[in-house]
């Protein structure tokens, strides 16, 4: 849907690329936990530090928010739903009513 407020669709875009790098993180992450993918690769541990920069100022304070669930890191789902409410407020406080992506 194209907007004919910039600053808007701006918002929105910053806001979807953001969503994209946290699944990248995610399939990257179990692509390493399973050795799909060798972490002493130049590439791919590049590739795994600049995504854990990316993400990790967000996913550490929710981490240290949510209870212990013993290896289980559910932080990127918590995120990512924080992401899509965004998505839903962002347009409404703009007056746009109908917002579909």
């Amino acid at each position: 849907m194209t907007t004919e407020n910039p600053f808007l669709w701006l918002i929105m875009e910053i806001l979807f690329i953001y969503r994209w790098i946290i699944i990248v993180m995610i399939v990257m992450s179990w692509l390493l936990a399973f050795n799909v993918i060798n972490s002493s690769n130049n590439y791919v541990r590049q590739v795994a530090y600049a995504l854990r920069r990316l993400t990790e100022p967000l996913l550490g304070p929710i981490r240290r928010l949510l209870p212990d669930l013993g290896g289980i890191d559910i932080s990127p789902i918590v995120l990512i739903l924080a992401i899509l409410f965004i998505e839903q407020l962002v347009p409404w406080l703009f007056g746009y009513r109908t917002w579909l992506l």
